[in-house]
């Protein structure tokens, strides 16, 4: 049995930099299920959430195992409902050369940024098509448009889920889902990981989110495909 009428948020990837942003800036108006490997870190960011008065529903899993993930979306269906907002944020990646990357390494960041993004879209439009409504945002980056020599693995996993977003919009667009694409292009803000690096050569992840907000409430009319952000210092 459901727990809220809110509309419904899925989060993955929510670590302490832009996944909690979003998780936070979305707990305002929608409940938000959490999802990152660290059930501990999930749980904790849930607790906060409702200690502000918001729901959350801390999803614990492997976004690249796919029984995981399906057994996720089962939980969330139960417990808040099925998604109206997918926020594909999980891009974890091995960084290295083709010297240097194994390939278990190439098929971890594959699984991570490609095909768990194919599953949660799968899972969510499901209900989006039922409905004639959703979203769908992706977290890309500046990997995904152009890959250096150390992103032999990250870059084509990240071109993998851009090209799954591209699809998912030409297919699901006119049947009332918006998917985008957003390049981050630049490093984020994370507490306790950019200590000492200035500020103002960094993206602040709450201002990501609002940017995420914005783009999950355009006017159909008006719908945004793919974003580039980057820090007002950043060389492109």
């Amino acid at each position: 049995m459901t727990e809220s009428k809110k509309p419904v948020a899925f989060v993955t990837g929510a670590g302490p930099g832009l996944g909690a942003s979003l998780a936070r800036r979305f707990a305002k108006e929608y409940a938000v299920a959490i999802n990152a490997r660290s059930a501990d870190y999930v749980r904790g960011l849930a607790d906060e959430i409702r200690g502000a008065g918001g729901t959350a529903l801390a999803v614990p899993c492997d976004i690249g195992d796919r029984v995981q993930v399906e057994a996720a979306f089962r939980t969330i269906r139960e417990r808040l409902g099925s998604p109206d907002v997918l926020l594909y944020n999980a891009g974890s990646g091995n960084w290295g050369t083709v010297s240097e990357i194994t390939p278990q390494q190439f098929e971890q960041s594959w699984r991570v940024n490609a095909f768990g993004a194919f599953v949660c879209a799968a899972e969510c439009a499901k209900d989006m098509l039922s409905r004639g409504r959703g979203v769908m945002l992706f977290t890309g980056a500046t990997a995904g448009v152009k890959a250096g020599p150390r992103s032999v693995a990250f870059g084509p996993a990240k071109f993998a889920m851009r090209g799954l977003a591209q699809s998912l919009a030409r297919d699901l667009g006119p049947k009332g889902t918006h998917v985008a694409w957003v390049n981050i292009d630049g490093g984020i803000d994370v507490p306790g990981r950019t200590t000492g690096m200035p500020k103002e050569d960094l993206l602040d992840p709450d201002a990501i989110a609002e940017t995420y907000w914005h783009l999950a409430h355009q006017h159909r009319s008006a719908w945004t495909m793919e974003m580039e952000l980057r820090p007002f210092k950043e060389k492109f």
